[in-house]
């Protein structure tokens, strides 16, 4: 069982992952791109990654904004999974 992390340990991480936000047992960030495509691009780059980790966020597709939202929900809440998705997310943003 994946262990849920306390509000002090979420607090403690945000800072690693400065431009997403938290929305109570959520960690959440909004993409834009120059259209649909390239967003579409995107969100099927995140899949591959959800799917290599077996940890899947929720997708928004907003033509071309793409908002993803992570909680684990075998935790009942924020876990460290939740936090390295969101690092691997925004390494695949910058790459």
């Amino acid at each position: 069982m994946v262990k849920r992390l306390s509000d002090a340990e979420v607090q403690s991480r945000m800072p690693s992952i400065a431009a997403w936000k938290r929305t109570g047992d959520l960690i959440e960030r909004e993409f834009a791109f120059p259209d649909f495509v390239a967003a579409m691009r995107f969100v099927h780059r995140v899949a591959a990654e959800a799917e290599r980790t077996q940890h899947h966020p929720d997708i928004h597709v907003l033509y071309n904004r793409v908002r993803l939202g992570y909680s684990t929900h075998d935790a009942g809440g924020l876990s460290e999974r939740d936090f390295t998705a969101a690092i691997a997310v925004d390494r695949l943003l910058a790459g």
